[in-house]
């Protein structure tokens, strides 16, 4: 307002501010037509998109489980809660926001601390064994070759 006010061009001001032309050129109509309070910040367009009830209702429907929102294990990624809040709320967030969301109403990023009850460690050492020495790439001989540094008969 100050600039404004101060006759300074638009571009100068938008150079000093690091901002676009257009946007200098809007603050300025606003500027006119409402004065300081044309120009006043509405806040920040990234508000929450769900109200304290719908946040509830996620928490539920989040301690139901994956299992009983047609997922075939027991994990919570940030992706399925994403889906979930599409599906519950018709809204779309970023997965990065769904971060977002979930720690600012208390959840946390957890890690199971123990092994799935699924696991077959017999079978996980058969494999072991049998089947992965077969599939790994073969090691290269020790000794000279194309990218030693002495060529064979150099010494």
């Amino acid at each position: 307002m100050e600039r404004f006010e101060g006759g300074e061009k638009n571009r100068d001001i938008a150079a000093a501010l690091r901002v676009s032309v257009r946007s200098v050129e809007r603050w300025r109509r606003q500027w006119r037509e409402g004065g300081a309070a044309g120009i006043a910040s509405r806040g920040s367009p990234g508000r929450p998109k769900l109200s304290d009830a719908q946040v509830g209702r996620l928490e539920r429907e989040l301690e139901r489980g994956p299992l009983a929102h047609g997922w075939e294990d027991q994990r919570w990624t940030l992706a399925r809660v994403k889906t979930l809040i599409g599906q519950l709320f018709h809204v779309s967030y970023t997965v990065e926001g769904t971060w977002v969301l979930l720690k600012r109403h208390g959840w946390s990023w957890q890690e199971p601390a123990r092994r799935a009850i699924e696991r077959d460690d017999a079978a996980v050492e058969l494999w072991r064994k049998e089947t992965w020495p077969q599939v790994k790439a073969p090691r290269r001989p020790a000794g000279p070759g194309l990218s030693s540094r002495t060529k064979p008969g150099s010494r």
